[in-house]
């Protein structure tokens, strides 16, 4: 590890970690735990996986089925949380969002790169989350019309690096990701 104090630095190893869990799916930051307010204030989390990564952007991607409670929660709420842990880095990464519901042509160079014994996730009948009368009483037909694309816009950054002595500071979109050293 290079200078502690290296604001910069620590962002950058952040980004790597996320731009890899895109590439490896055996990077731990591949599947983030994902975090939504449903209409009723109940908060929700469940783990996706990381699709796309763009630091000039400050832009994550996932991929959802539209009739999943994540989307109906944003169609409420287009905020969100993702939470990355990296076990062999002691680095926690959390990120604050504003999220955009991608649908239709628009995405149909995403829907093109899902190879096709993936694309059942995108179409469960009934409806994930639906009540059934046992556990296969679903069927997973491929249906692209259900396909959705989660453009996250990216406002805050959270990082905490656990050590002998632990490091944490915050990124704000607002500040032109400008990082700040906070207690952690």
């Amino acid at each position: 590890m290079g200078d502690p104090n290296d604001l910069c630095a620590f962002l950058d190893d952040a980004w790597r970690h996320l731009q890899r869990g895109v590439a490896d799916s055996r990077s731990p930051a591949r599947y983030p735990a994902f975090a939504t307010v449903a209409a009723g204030g109940t908060p929700e989390v469940r783990t996706v996986a990381l699709r796309g990564a763009s630091r000039s952007q400050s832009m994550l991607q996932v991929h959802t089925d539209i009739a999943t409670s994540k989307v109906v929660a944003l169609q409420h709420s287009p905020k969100a949380a993702f939470l990355v842990w990296l076990p062999r880095a002691d680095l926690q990464i959390r990120i604050t969002t504003t999220v955009d519901i991608l649908t239709g042509s628009d995405i149909d160079q995403h829907w093109d790169r899902i190879p096709e014994g993936s694309r059942v996730s995108y179409g469960t009948h009934p409806t994930p989350g639906s009540l059934i009368s046992d556990a296969y009483a679903y069927e997973k037909p491929s249906d692209r019309e259900r396909f959705a694309v989660l453009s996250c816009s990216i406002l805050f950054i959270d990082l905490v690096q656990l050590g002998v002595r632990h490091r944490r500071a915050g990124f704000s979109h607002e500040n032109d990701w400008s990082g700040k050293w906070l207690a952690p």
